[in-house]
Formats: C-alpha cells, structure tokens, sequence
C-alpha cells in the first residue's frame, strides 16, 4: 500500500426533503382538511477514526462525499424518510483543514472518534404542520434547507511515542529495524526512506512506537531534499532520537544543520525533548569515534550516546533512554495490535 498523508476532498451534506400540500379527500370521511407531510432531513458527513489504517490512500481515488438527501413529504401525512449519513474512515492523527490550509477544523487523536463535518438540510413542513384554529386549509408548505457543501484538506500527522531524525544516511532505517519488526527499505544510498515508517519497539517489557522519517538536509524547510513536510509526523512525539553518521566528515556539523531544520519549521520540535546519538561506531577508528563525539558534544552541549545499529552495540542503553522520557504514559493505539472486524472501505452509508 502506498503512503499519502495529504488529500483534498470535497464534501456535501444531503439537502432536506420539500413539504408537502395535499387534502385529504375520501368518501364517507366527513371531514377532510390538510394531510400534506414533512418532508426528511438529508443525511450527515461524518468523519471517523477507524483501526488498521496508517495512510490516506483511499482519498487519491476518490475525492467526491456526497449524503443522499431527505424525501419528500406525501399525502394522507405521510413524512418522508431521512436521507442515511455517509462516514469517512481515516486513521488516527488526522486532523481536518478548510481549504485555506490554515484553519484546523477538528483534530483526531483517539480511536473510534467521530466528528460530524457537515449536517444535512432539515426537511420542509408539510401543510398539515400549518394547521391551527384559524387556518382550517392552510395551502402552502415549506421547501426543504440546503445541505453544506465544501473542500477540505485531510492531513496526517502519525501517532508515535518517539522519532528518529537525522541527516539521509544516518543509520535510521537500520535502527528501526534492529529494534522493531518493521522492515524499511534499506541501501548505501541518500534518501531511501521516501515515507515515513512506524515500528513497535519493546524495551525491558515496556512497549512503544518508533517513527522514522525521510533524512533532512540543508536547505529542507526551502524545499530542497525531499524537503521538511514529513517532520508533520513526529509533531506528536514526545522525545526525539538525533542519530549522527559517525562516518561523516565532521559529526558537530552534521548535528547543526538538523537542528537548523528542526528550528525552522513551524512544529515547535525544536522544544522537544532530544537525545542525541552518535551511529554507526562499528565502521570508524577509535581515534577518529573520539574526535566525532568532541565534535557533538561541543555543538550540542550533551554527551552522545556511542550506538551500532548494525551490530547492536549501546542499542539497548539508547531505547531505555527513550523510555525513561516517554515514561509511564499510555502506550500509543498504534502499539496494540487489533484484528479488524470487518473489511475497510473508505466510505460507508
């Protein structure tokens, strides 16, 4: 399944149904008088987090929710029948913009949460609703309310409990998949994660989710790389994993130049809570590994943990790091594995 964390939709909600006029005219009845009915109420949109989704794929092929609309009222006070709610399914972190791409509208953050976007039409009085001492025969009747319509951003945003970031090449996959069952693209090459990957780690019995991103390079919030959108996927973090290539030219640039981007972009992740570690010190000389470490420690103004995500040396010393920040908050729904009880589709009546 491809990833896509950003999709346009338009959405619209049922109109209502008209009111009816009609007189009740049968033989042997002596009397009659108005038996227009109302007409029903168009259908919501309804937006719902759902398990076992991490992508908004579904959105790329279909773009267009429309609700079914109320009917119409009938004769011998008949009501017509409300128009059925139609529900989106997204997975949770998704959060619903207007279409400036500025104004947040709801932000999901649980499972099984539901927010009704758009509320459909009421439906128009009947003329029978017009009835009163006064009015015996009342002739008139109203038309059913309009639905909402409008385009939105879906925009994904992943639930983890902590991020890897770094620069391409700096070991982020391969510590992943050390220490999670996750199995990300892998190669001796910049910028082989294209989307972001979340895996479940689990430390000293204490589980939770690790999420890697594209690598960051200089110039990142100005487009350059594959630029600084997919930093949207560790907002939510509560620590951040800095891993640094310690095969690298000079280790303490390296350090600066993601904490420029981090910096730069509008999250507030330069906040977050970071530690810093120096990767693959199985491939440098000891000589060579203390001079990267002075390196970080001057630009970061922290000691590095030293780590081989390859041979999985100080991997153990870095995850119980990472847990005594997450500490005992809940574990993230993404850390539960749960069977689907029915199969997905992106919408449902």
């Amino acid at each position: 399944m491809k990833f896509l964390d950003e999709a346009k939709v338009y959405i619209r909600s049922g109109d209502g149904g008209n009111g009816c006029v009609a007189f009740r005219r049968e033989k042997y009845i002596e009397f009659g008088g108005p038996s227009g009915g109302n007409g029903g109420r168009g259908g919501d949109v309804i937006v719902e987090v759902v398990d076992g989704l991490n992508t908004l794929i579904d959105y790329r092929y279909q773009q267009h929710f429309k609700a079914p609309k109320g009917v119409n009222g009938m004769g011998k006070d008949r009501h017509g029948a409300n128009g059925s709610s139609i529900t989106l399914k997204v997975p949770v972190g998704t959060q619903i913009i207007d279409e400036d791409k500025e104004t947040l509208i709801h932000d999901f953050t649980k499972l099984g949460e539901t927010f009704v976007l758009a509320e459909g039409g009421n439906g128009g009085f009947g003329n029978a609703h017009f009835k009163s001492s006064t009015n015996r025969a009342p002739r008139n009747a109203n038309p059913g309310q309009p639905g909402q319509e409008r385009w939105i951003w879906l925009r994904l945003k992943l639930i983890a409990d902590a991020g890897l970031v770094g620069l391409p090449n700096a070991g982020k996959s391969t510590f992943l998949s050390k220490v999670s069952a996750a199995r990300p693209k892998i190669a001796d090459y910049p910028f082989t994660t294209l989307h972001p990957q979340l895996g479940v780690v689990n430390s000293d019995g204490r589980e939770f989710v690790l999420a890697d991103i594209p690598g960051l390079i200089e110039g990142a919030h100005e487009g350059a790389g594959l630029g600084d959108r997919f930093l949207g996927h560790v907002e939510r973090c509560r620590v951040l994993l800095h891993l640094i290539d310690a095969t690298c030219e000079h280790a303490g640039k390296a350090y600066k130049t993601v904490r420029g981007e981090l910096e730069a972009y509008a999250g507030d992740l330069s906040d977050k809570i970071e530690i810093v570690a120096l990767n693959k010190i199985d491939a440098v000389e000891p000589d060579e590994l203390k001079k990267q470490k002075d390196r970080v420690k001057r630009a970061s103004k922290k000691t590095p943990l030293l780590i081989s995500g390859a041979t999985g040396d100080g991997v153990p010393e870095a995850l119980r790091a990472l847990v005594e920040v997450i500490g005992e908050a809940p574990v993230s729904d993404k850390a539960k594995s749960a069977a689907q009880a029915e199969p997905w589709a992106p919408i449902t009546s």
